[in-house]
Protein backbone atom coordinates (compact mmCIF):
# COMPACT_ATOMS: atom_id res chain seq x y z
CA UNK A 1 0.00 0.00 0.00
CA UNK A 2 1.31 3.37 -0.85
CA UNK A 3 -1.35 5.39 -0.42
CA UNK A 4 -1.90 6.93 3.34
CA UNK A 5 -4.81 4.40 4.63
CA UNK A 6 -8.10 5.66 6.21
CA UNK A 7 -7.57 7.43 9.65
CA UNK A 8 -7.50 5.49 12.24
CA UNK A 9 -7.75 6.09 16.08
CA UNK A 10 -5.27 4.78 18.51
CA UNK A 11 -7.29 5.89 21.38
CA UNK A 12 -7.32 3.19 24.41
CA UNK A 13 -3.87 1.99 25.55
CA UNK A 14 -3.62 0.02 28.45
CA UNK A 15 -0.56 -1.94 29.66
CA UNK A 16 -0.02 -4.51 32.69
CA UNK A 17 3.44 -4.05 32.93
CA UNK A 18 3.56 -1.23 35.07
CA UNK A 19 3.50 -3.68 37.77
CA UNK A 20 7.07 -4.84 36.95
CA UNK A 21 10.12 -4.15 38.93
CA UNK A 22 13.53 -5.77 39.10
CA UNK A 23 13.93 -7.53 41.65
CA UNK A 24 17.26 -9.41 43.35
CA UNK A 25 15.90 -12.12 45.09
CA UNK A 26 17.77 -15.30 43.85
CA UNK A 27 16.22 -17.28 40.72
CA UNK A 28 18.28 -20.23 40.00
CA UNK A 29 18.48 -21.42 37.17
CA UNK A 30 19.85 -24.87 37.86
CA UNK A 31 20.42 -26.49 41.06
CA UNK A 32 22.94 -28.88 42.70
CA UNK A 33 20.03 -31.43 42.95
CA UNK A 34 19.48 -31.39 38.92
CA UNK A 35 20.88 -33.83 36.77
CA UNK A 36 22.03 -32.17 33.93
CA UNK A 37 24.91 -29.67 33.60
CA UNK A 38 24.70 -26.65 36.38
CA UNK A 39 23.97 -23.66 34.51
CA UNK A 40 24.88 -19.84 35.62
CA UNK A 41 22.70 -18.78 38.80
CA UNK A 42 20.28 -15.81 37.82
CA UNK A 43 19.09 -13.92 40.20
CA UNK A 44 17.42 -11.09 38.52
CA UNK A 45 14.73 -10.42 36.09
CA UNK A 46 11.64 -7.77 35.78
CA UNK A 47 9.07 -10.12 37.21
CA UNK A 48 4.96 -9.14 38.21
CA UNK A 49 5.19 -9.92 41.40
CA UNK A 50 1.29 -9.65 42.26
CA UNK A 51 -1.24 -8.46 39.80
CA UNK A 52 -4.96 -9.16 40.53
CA UNK A 53 -7.88 -10.72 38.48
CA UNK A 54 -10.61 -9.55 40.82
CA UNK A 55 -13.47 -8.27 38.73
CA UNK A 56 -11.74 -9.15 35.34
CA UNK A 57 -11.52 -12.94 35.15
CA UNK A 58 -13.57 -15.41 37.19
CA UNK A 59 -11.30 -17.15 39.79
CA UNK A 60 -11.66 -20.47 38.38
CA UNK A 61 -10.36 -19.45 35.38
CA UNK A 62 -8.25 -17.34 36.32
CA UNK A 63 -6.40 -20.36 38.63
CA UNK A 64 -5.94 -22.66 35.53
CA UNK A 65 -5.03 -20.54 32.29
CA UNK A 66 -0.98 -19.78 31.98
CA UNK A 67 0.02 -16.02 33.36
CA UNK A 68 0.31 -15.00 29.10
CA UNK A 69 -3.46 -15.58 29.42
CA UNK A 70 -3.99 -14.06 32.57
CA UNK A 71 -2.02 -10.60 31.65
CA UNK A 72 -3.83 -10.48 28.37
CA UNK A 73 -7.35 -10.39 29.33
CA UNK A 74 -6.80 -7.96 32.18
CA UNK A 75 -5.36 -5.70 30.09
CA UNK A 76 -7.64 -6.51 27.01
CA UNK A 77 -10.88 -5.38 29.45
CA UNK A 78 -8.73 -2.52 31.30
CA UNK A 79 -8.54 -1.02 27.44
CA UNK A 80 -11.95 -0.96 26.92
CA UNK A 81 -12.95 0.60 29.78
CA UNK A 82 -10.35 3.22 29.66
CA UNK A 83 -11.77 3.82 26.50
CA UNK A 84 -15.69 3.97 27.88
CA UNK A 85 -16.95 0.97 26.31
CA UNK A 86 -19.29 0.64 28.76
CA UNK A 87 -22.00 -2.06 28.96
CA UNK A 88 -24.20 -0.07 27.25
CA UNK A 89 -21.41 0.75 24.13
CA UNK A 90 -20.83 -2.84 23.97
CA UNK A 91 -24.80 -3.55 23.47
CA UNK A 92 -24.93 -1.22 20.17
CA UNK A 93 -21.06 -2.57 19.16
CA UNK A 94 -22.02 -4.62 15.27
CA UNK A 95 -19.82 -7.47 17.37
CA UNK A 96 -19.29 -9.27 13.70
CA UNK A 97 -16.67 -6.49 13.21
CA UNK A 98 -15.11 -6.37 16.81
CA UNK A 99 -11.69 -8.66 16.54
CA UNK A 100 -8.82 -9.36 18.52
CA UNK A 101 -5.05 -10.30 17.79
CA UNK A 102 -2.89 -10.16 20.56
CA UNK A 103 0.02 -12.25 20.06
CA UNK A 104 2.82 -13.99 22.43
CA UNK A 105 6.22 -14.57 21.50
CA UNK A 106 6.63 -17.91 24.22
CA UNK A 107 2.64 -18.86 24.85
CA UNK A 108 1.69 -21.17 28.13
CA UNK A 109 5.42 -21.96 29.24
CA UNK A 110 4.27 -22.15 32.72
CA UNK A 111 1.24 -24.55 31.55
CA UNK A 112 3.59 -26.82 29.36
CA UNK A 113 6.18 -27.30 31.51
CA UNK A 114 4.07 -28.50 34.40
CA UNK A 115 2.20 -30.77 31.80
CA UNK A 116 5.72 -32.64 31.02
CA UNK A 117 6.27 -33.05 34.96
CA UNK A 118 3.00 -34.22 35.19
CA UNK A 119 3.42 -36.51 32.64
CA UNK A 120 7.25 -38.16 34.24
CA UNK A 121 4.18 -39.43 36.76
CA UNK A 122 1.22 -40.27 34.54
CA UNK A 123 -0.82 -38.75 31.74
CA UNK A 124 -3.91 -38.97 34.13
CA UNK A 125 -2.10 -36.13 36.21
CA UNK A 126 -1.81 -33.73 33.27
CA UNK A 127 -3.78 -30.85 33.42
CA UNK A 128 -6.89 -31.52 30.61
CA UNK A 129 -6.79 -27.80 29.64
CA UNK A 130 -2.48 -28.07 29.35
CA UNK A 131 -3.11 -27.60 25.61
CA UNK A 132 -5.47 -25.37 25.17
CA UNK A 133 -3.60 -23.55 27.64
CA UNK A 134 -0.04 -23.69 25.93
CA UNK A 135 -0.86 -22.21 22.65
CA UNK A 136 -0.35 -18.87 21.79
CA UNK A 137 -3.74 -18.18 20.20
CA UNK A 138 -5.92 -19.34 22.96
CA UNK A 139 -5.44 -15.94 24.74
CA UNK A 140 -7.20 -13.76 22.21
CA UNK A 141 -9.52 -16.84 21.72
CA UNK A 142 -10.76 -16.79 25.47
CA UNK A 143 -10.52 -12.42 25.30
CA UNK A 144 -12.70 -12.70 22.26
CA UNK A 145 -15.54 -15.91 23.78
CA UNK A 146 -15.60 -13.17 26.89
CA UNK A 147 -16.69 -10.22 25.10
CA UNK A 148 -18.95 -12.17 22.47
CA UNK A 149 -16.76 -10.19 19.83
CA UNK A 150 -17.04 -12.52 16.08
CA UNK A 151 -14.64 -10.68 14.09
CA UNK A 152 -10.76 -11.17 13.08
CA UNK A 153 -9.57 -13.09 15.98
CA UNK A 154 -6.25 -15.00 15.58
CA UNK A 155 -2.41 -13.87 16.92
CA UNK A 156 0.92 -13.93 15.30
CA UNK A 157 4.23 -14.70 17.46
CA UNK A 158 7.19 -13.46 15.73
CA UNK A 159 9.81 -13.34 18.39
CA UNK A 160 9.75 -9.95 19.86
CA UNK A 161 8.50 -8.27 17.09
CA UNK A 162 5.14 -9.96 17.94
CA UNK A 163 3.31 -7.14 19.06
CA UNK A 164 3.90 -4.39 16.49
CA UNK A 165 3.02 -7.23 14.10
CA UNK A 166 -0.78 -7.08 15.48
CA UNK A 167 -1.08 -4.23 15.78
CA UNK A 168 -0.22 -3.75 12.26
CA UNK A 169 -2.61 -6.65 10.71
CA UNK A 170 -5.52 -5.18 13.56
CA UNK A 171 -5.49 -1.93 11.53
CA UNK A 172 -5.00 -3.51 8.34
CA UNK A 173 -8.41 -5.36 9.53
CA UNK A 174 -9.93 -2.09 9.88
CA UNK A 175 -8.90 -0.98 6.69
CA UNK A 176 -10.40 -2.85 4.50
CA UNK A 177 -13.31 -2.68 6.23
CA UNK A 178 -13.49 -5.83 8.27
CA UNK A 179 -13.56 -4.27 11.21
CA UNK A 180 -14.71 -1.35 13.14
CA UNK A 181 -12.64 -1.72 16.62
CA UNK A 182 -9.62 -4.09 17.43
CA UNK A 183 -7.98 -4.96 20.25
CA UNK A 184 -4.26 -5.49 19.63
CA UNK A 185 -0.92 -6.13 21.00
CA UNK A 186 1.23 -8.74 22.78
CA UNK A 187 1.49 -11.10 26.46
CA UNK A 188 4.15 -12.63 27.59
CA UNK A 189 4.91 -14.70 30.86
CA UNK A 190 8.54 -16.74 30.53
CA UNK A 191 9.91 -15.97 34.04
CA UNK A 192 10.55 -19.80 35.14
CA UNK A 193 13.67 -22.28 34.92
CA UNK A 194 13.14 -23.42 31.16
CA UNK A 195 12.59 -20.02 29.96
CA UNK A 196 15.23 -18.07 31.63
CA UNK A 197 17.73 -20.86 31.14
CA UNK A 198 16.78 -21.05 27.96
CA UNK A 199 18.05 -17.82 27.24
CA UNK A 200 20.96 -17.85 29.85
CA UNK A 201 22.52 -20.78 27.38
CA UNK A 202 22.11 -18.51 24.30
CA UNK A 203 23.80 -15.96 26.62
CA UNK A 204 21.20 -12.66 25.93
CA UNK A 205 20.78 -12.15 29.61
CA UNK A 206 22.68 -10.21 31.85
CA UNK A 207 23.54 -11.35 34.85
CA UNK A 208 24.72 -7.92 36.93
CA UNK A 209 23.35 -9.35 39.96
CA UNK A 210 24.85 -7.54 42.65
CA UNK A 211 23.77 -4.49 40.84
CA UNK A 212 20.19 -5.37 39.56
CA UNK A 213 18.51 -2.05 39.13
CA UNK A 214 22.01 -1.03 36.73
CA UNK A 215 21.32 -4.45 34.31
CA UNK A 216 19.26 -3.12 31.94
CA UNK A 217 21.59 -0.22 30.16
CA UNK A 218 20.70 -0.23 26.59
CA UNK A 219 23.89 1.82 24.45
CA UNK A 220 26.17 1.27 27.66
CA UNK A 221 29.45 0.22 26.76
CA UNK A 222 28.98 -1.76 29.91
CA UNK A 223 25.85 -3.95 28.67
CA UNK A 224 26.24 -7.56 29.10
CA UNK A 225 22.54 -8.61 27.98
CA UNK A 226 18.89 -8.17 28.31
CA UNK A 227 16.60 -8.32 31.05
CA UNK A 228 13.53 -10.68 30.76
CA UNK A 229 10.47 -9.36 31.66
CA UNK A 230 6.96 -9.96 31.77
CA UNK A 231 3.63 -8.17 31.56
CA UNK A 232 0.83 -7.07 28.67
CA UNK A 233 0.50 -4.31 26.45
CA UNK A 234 -2.75 -3.96 24.80
CA UNK A 235 -4.25 -1.00 22.36
CA UNK A 236 -7.80 -0.48 21.05
CA UNK A 237 -7.10 0.39 17.04
CA UNK A 238 -10.77 2.18 16.04
CA UNK A 239 -11.84 3.21 12.88
CA UNK A 240 -12.04 6.83 13.43
CA UNK A 241 -15.52 8.06 11.96
CA UNK A 242 -16.52 4.89 14.51
CA UNK A 243 -15.08 6.33 17.81
CA UNK A 244 -15.91 10.09 16.61
CA UNK A 245 -19.32 8.70 16.85
CA UNK A 246 -19.90 6.89 20.42
CA UNK A 247 -17.70 10.09 21.47
CA UNK A 248 -14.19 8.45 22.18
CA UNK A 249 -11.39 10.04 23.48
CA UNK A 250 -9.03 9.63 21.01
CA UNK A 251 -5.04 9.44 22.07
CA UNK A 252 -3.31 9.76 18.45
CA UNK A 253 -4.02 8.48 15.32
CA UNK A 254 -2.21 5.71 13.64
CA UNK A 255 -0.77 5.98 10.54
CA UNK A 256 0.82 3.07 9.65
CA UNK A 257 4.47 0.93 9.00
CA UNK A 258 5.76 -1.71 8.03
CA UNK A 259 7.69 -5.29 8.49
CA UNK A 260 9.89 -7.39 6.94
CA UNK A 261 12.36 -10.24 7.22
CA UNK A 262 16.46 -9.88 7.67
CA UNK A 263 16.55 -13.36 6.25
CA UNK A 264 20.13 -13.66 7.72
CA UNK A 265 20.59 -14.97 11.04
CA UNK A 266 18.81 -16.49 13.99
CA UNK A 267 19.50 -14.35 17.14
CA UNK A 268 21.80 -11.31 15.55
CA UNK A 269 20.99 -8.46 13.06
CA UNK A 270 22.16 -8.22 9.57
CA UNK A 271 25.75 -6.99 9.95
CA UNK A 272 24.71 -3.89 7.33
CA UNK A 273 21.67 -3.02 9.74
CA UNK A 274 19.88 -3.49 5.77
CA UNK A 275 16.82 -5.34 6.99
CA UNK A 276 15.70 -2.36 9.91
CA UNK A 277 16.83 0.50 6.99
CA UNK A 278 14.46 -1.01 4.68
CA UNK A 279 11.59 -1.53 7.04
CA UNK A 280 11.98 1.81 8.73
CA UNK A 281 11.99 3.32 5.23
CA UNK A 282 9.10 1.23 3.88
CA UNK A 283 7.09 2.33 7.17
CA UNK A 284 7.76 5.99 6.40
CA UNK A 285 6.77 5.53 2.62
CA UNK A 286 3.16 3.60 3.44
CA UNK A 287 2.16 5.80 6.32
CA UNK A 288 3.03 8.89 4.29
CA UNK A 289 5.21 10.60 6.75
CA UNK A 290 7.91 12.55 6.19
CA UNK A 291 11.27 11.51 7.72
CA UNK A 292 12.38 15.15 8.94
CA UNK A 293 8.73 15.08 10.47
CA UNK A 294 9.72 11.84 13.11
CA UNK A 295 11.02 13.81 16.19
CA UNK A 296 10.48 10.84 18.65
CA UNK A 297 11.40 7.24 18.72
CA UNK A 298 11.08 4.46 20.75
CA UNK A 299 13.71 2.01 19.86
CA UNK A 300 13.61 -1.82 20.33
CA UNK A 301 17.60 -0.91 22.07
CA UNK A 302 17.14 -3.68 24.64
CA UNK A 303 20.96 -3.93 25.80
CA UNK A 304 22.19 -6.36 23.78
CA UNK A 305 25.65 -5.61 22.67
CA UNK A 306 25.23 -6.20 18.74
CA UNK A 307 21.75 -5.32 18.49
CA UNK A 308 21.66 -1.82 19.74
CA UNK A 309 24.39 -0.72 17.52
CA UNK A 310 23.04 -1.65 14.36
CA UNK A 311 19.74 -0.46 14.77
CA UNK A 312 21.22 3.06 16.05
CA UNK A 313 23.62 2.99 12.94
CA UNK A 314 19.96 2.08 10.96
CA UNK A 315 18.27 5.35 13.11
CA UNK A 316 20.88 7.72 12.29
CA UNK A 317 20.92 6.70 8.69
CA UNK A 318 17.04 7.11 8.05
CA UNK A 319 17.24 10.29 10.08
CA UNK A 320 20.42 11.20 11.16
CA UNK A 321 19.90 14.93 8.86
CA UNK A 322 17.05 15.81 11.80
CA UNK A 323 18.82 17.83 14.40
CA UNK A 324 15.54 17.78 16.60
CA UNK A 325 15.46 13.81 17.09
CA UNK A 326 14.88 12.53 20.37
CA UNK A 327 15.16 8.66 20.79
CA UNK A 328 14.75 6.29 24.27
CA UNK A 329 14.42 2.87 24.87
CA UNK A 330 11.86 1.69 27.28
CA UNK A 331 13.62 -1.31 28.22
CA UNK A 332 16.10 0.50 30.30
CA UNK A 333 13.17 0.69 32.92
CA UNK A 334 11.13 -2.54 32.45
CA UNK A 335 13.59 -4.65 31.15
CA UNK A 336 12.51 -6.91 27.97
CA UNK A 337 8.71 -8.05 27.70
CA UNK A 338 9.71 -10.53 24.65
CA UNK A 339 6.19 -10.35 22.79
CA UNK A 340 4.42 -8.20 24.89
CA UNK A 341 7.63 -5.42 24.30
CA UNK A 342 6.10 -3.79 21.29
CA UNK A 343 2.67 -2.93 22.76
CA UNK A 344 4.35 -1.56 25.72
CA UNK A 345 6.70 0.66 23.73
CA UNK A 346 3.54 1.80 22.04
CA UNK A 347 1.76 2.62 24.83
CA UNK A 348 4.73 4.55 26.24
CA UNK A 349 5.03 6.64 22.46
CA UNK A 350 1.53 7.44 22.82
CA UNK A 351 2.03 8.80 26.17
CA UNK A 352 4.70 10.94 25.15
CA UNK A 353 2.24 12.51 22.18
CA UNK A 354 -0.07 12.92 24.84
CA UNK A 355 1.61 14.53 27.81
CA UNK A 356 4.70 16.37 25.76
CA UNK A 357 7.05 14.26 28.17
CA UNK A 358 9.75 11.45 26.72
CA UNK A 359 11.13 9.29 29.61
CA UNK A 360 14.39 8.96 30.29
CA UNK A 361 17.17 6.38 29.26
CA UNK A 362 18.54 5.11 32.52
CA UNK A 363 22.00 3.47 32.99
CA UNK A 364 23.29 5.13 29.99
CA UNK A 365 26.81 5.78 31.77
CA UNK A 366 29.32 5.25 29.08
CA UNK A 367 28.00 5.51 25.45
CA UNK A 368 29.27 2.91 23.65
CA UNK A 369 31.57 3.79 20.42
CA UNK A 370 29.42 4.90 17.49
CA UNK A 371 26.66 6.45 19.65
CA UNK A 372 25.90 10.00 19.76
CA UNK A 373 24.21 10.95 23.29
CA UNK A 374 23.10 13.88 21.80
CA UNK A 375 20.34 12.20 20.39
CA UNK A 376 19.36 10.03 23.25
CA UNK A 377 16.97 10.96 26.00
CA UNK A 378 19.16 11.72 28.83
CA UNK A 379 18.94 10.37 32.61
CA UNK A 380 16.50 12.42 33.63
CA UNK A 381 12.48 13.01 30.99
CA UNK A 382 12.01 15.88 29.12
CA UNK A 383 9.63 17.78 27.30
CA UNK A 384 8.75 17.23 23.58
CA UNK A 385 6.40 18.73 21.10
CA UNK A 386 5.88 15.11 19.25
CA UNK A 387 5.32 15.51 15.76
CA UNK A 388 5.60 11.82 14.51
CA UNK A 389 6.85 8.98 17.02
CA UNK A 390 7.84 5.61 15.27
CA UNK A 391 8.33 2.34 17.77
CA UNK A 392 10.21 -0.28 16.57
CA UNK A 393 11.01 -4.14 17.20
CA UNK A 394 12.95 -6.62 16.28
CA UNK A 395 12.69 -10.41 16.87
CA UNK A 396 15.16 -13.58 16.90
CA UNK A 397 14.41 -14.74 13.27
CA UNK A 398 15.25 -11.81 11.76
CA UNK A 399 11.47 -10.36 12.10
CA UNK A 400 11.93 -6.59 11.80
CA UNK A 401 8.78 -3.97 12.22
CA UNK A 402 8.21 -0.20 12.51
CA UNK A 403 4.98 1.61 13.61
CA UNK A 404 4.19 5.25 13.65
CA UNK A 405 2.10 6.92 15.27
CA UNK A 406 0.74 11.13 15.26
CA UNK A 407 -1.39 13.77 17.43
CA UNK A 408 -5.16 13.34 16.21
CA UNK A 409 -6.11 16.79 15.01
Amino acid sequence: MTTIPPKIAAFLVKIEAFLISLDPKSFPIASKEDSMEELPVLRIAGEIKFVSADGWVAPKLSKRMDKFMLYMLIAGKKALKDGGVTEDVMDELDKAKCGVLIGSAMGGMKVFNDAIEALRISYKKMNPFCVPFATTNMGSAMLAMDLGWMGPNYSISTACATSNFCILNAANHIISGEADMMLCGGSDAAIIPIGLGGFVACRALSQRNNDPTKASRPWDINRDGFVMGEGAGVLLLEELEHAKRRGATIYAEFLGGSFNSDAYHLTEPHPDGVGAILCIEKALAQSGVAREDVNYINAHASSTAVGDIKEFQALLHCFGKNPKLRVNSTKSMTGHLLGAAGAVEAVAAIQAIRTGWVHPNINLENPDEGVDANVLVGPKKERLNVKAALSNSFGFGGHNSSIIFMPYK
